[in-house]
């Protein structure tokens, strides 16, 4: 039993000499290796230069809008301009009061009761009064015209004879209606002589401002007078087509529409 267990110890104690993990009489073997460092597989980068981003033009503004002008008062187109020799007579009432007193004689009916019985186209009335006045009631002009209707003494007198009344051309109203009376006097008159009683002044029944239509002639009229007109008749020409022109262009568009 002896000698067995001492085989087995030797046994032991042999094969731990065999294994790496401590001591033993033979040094070689117990001595580790020097470790080598094998190269390393890490790959070292190279330092990467910084991305210069080009410069890039800022956008361009958008250029601010102009700004709108204010609208400033435009002058008359229709140029109308009082003479150097006209004057003025007290205050000159407004341009609203003055059309409407335009407005309110263009709506009469003339020679109530006889025939025919007239009335005036508004715009005729109203295209008139701003060609001779610009619609200002208080100028008086050198060849004596006053007024809205420029209505001369001689034409107040006819008108105020003829039909019996009183109208005072000084009254910015009773001005008004002289010239519509008037205007509606000449339409009578060249109707009744040389249309066949037709007393139509339609634009249409004229091919030209300077036909010898009857609203060319009535217009013709109120500046010359009618025996001026009946004296160009026979030869078919307006003794002033330069202010019919005028008044009917006027028809068409006129500044005082603004009023």
């Amino acid at each position: 039993m002896k000698r067995l267990a001492g085989a087995l110890v030797a046994l032991i104690v042999a094969a731990g000499c065999g294994l790496g993990g401590g001591g033993g009489s033979d040094p070689e073997r117990i001595t580790a290796a020097p470790l080598s460092v094998a190269p390393s597989d890490e790959v070292t980068e190279a330092p990467v230069a910084e991305e210069t981003t080009p410069p890039t033009k800022a956008p361009a503004r958008p250029k601010p809008r102009p700004k709108k002008a204010r609208p400033t008062k435009t002058a008359d187109p229709n140029n109308f301009q009082m003479p150097a020799c006209a004057t003025r007579e007290g205050k000159a009432v407004s341009k609203a009061k003055a059309k409407a007193a335009l407005t309110a004689a263009a709506g009469r009916t003339y020679w109530p009761g006889t025939a025919p019985q007239l009335k005036v186209p508004k715009r005729l009335v109203l295209t008139t009064a701003w060609h001779e006045s610009g619609w200002t009631s208080n100028y008086v002009n050198c060849d004596g015209g006053r007024g809205l209707m420029q209505v001369m003494p001689d034409t107040e007198a006819f008108i105020n004879q003829r039909f019996e009344k009183s109208y005072d051309s000084h009254d910015y109203r009773e001005n008004a209606t002289l010239g519509a009376n008037y205007l509606a006097w000449l339409t009578y008159a060249f109707g009744h002589a040389y249309f066949h009683d037709n007393y139509d002044l339609s634009a249409g029944k004229c091919r030209s401002h300077s036909s010898m239509c009857l609203l060319n002639m009535v217009i013709s009229g109120y500046n010359a007078g009618r025996g001026a007109v009946d004296d160009m008749y026979a030869d078919k020409k307006l003794p002033n087509p330069a202010y019919v022109d005028s008044v009917r262009s006027l028809m068409k568009s006129c500044y005082c529409d603004r009023y």
